[in-house]
């Protein structure tokens, strides 16, 4: 798939990379990205037996469903880096039922190859952008405590706001939400407003 041709893209920050939203066709693409990205970040922080079951095949699976039924708010981002998908973020209505933000960042996983280049920034704003466009202008995104991105969110400006405990692989890991009671400010500074 041309995604130059395709998508509507954003090439303010690293003109070699373009943000758009994804569709089915990308499901594959972005369950190498979600499984690699798993093996990098979370190794040492989830159970091993957890990252040995990671299948692409599964993952794409999965995308494919949720590429194929994408209802608003809800959308999923790809950053494509040379027609290879790079990252990915997937927004939506926050899932909790929470009674302050709305909206939340439910996936953002990026190469490792690819970190530090202000491309999850991009991914963040155009998820958060979403969100806005939508009516929903709080934000929560979860991640896990032990997962050094936590500097990532603390640094777009989200505070560390809610705390819940997950299980994966039979261990019990606490997940910090990182949350923003106005989505412009957070616009403003990855540039997407």
């Amino acid at each position: 798939m041309n995604h130059a041709e395709t998508h509507a893209t954003d090439q303010t920050a690293h003109p070699g990379v373009r943000i758009s939203a994804a569709t089915p066709a990308d499901a594959h693409a972005i369950a190498i990205v979600h499984v690699a990205s798993w093996h990098t970040t979370y190794a040492g922080i989830v159970p091993d037996a957890v990252l040995r079951q990671l299948s692409v095949a599964q993952r794409a699976r999965y995308w494919q469903r949720v590429l194929a039924n994408v209802q608003p708010p809800q959308q999923v981002f790809v950053a494509v880096d040379n027609e290879r998908v790079v990252g990915f973020a997937a927004a939506g209505r926050e899932r909790g039922g929470d009674p302050l933000y709305k909206g939340e960042i439910l996936a953002i996983y990026l190469l490792q190859s690819h970190q530090r280049q202000g491309i999850g920034r991009r991914l963040v704003g155009a998820a958060a952008a979403h969100l806005l466009a939508m009516g929903l202008d709080t934000l929560l995104i979860w991640v896990l405590e032990a997962n050094p991105a936590r500097r990532f969110y603390a640094a777009l400006g989200g505070h560390p706001v809610r705390e819940q405990m997950i299980r994966i692989g039979g261990v019990d890991l606490l997940e910090i939400g990182y949350g923003w009671q106005d989505v412009r400010p957070l616009l403003a500074w990855v540039g997407a407003s």
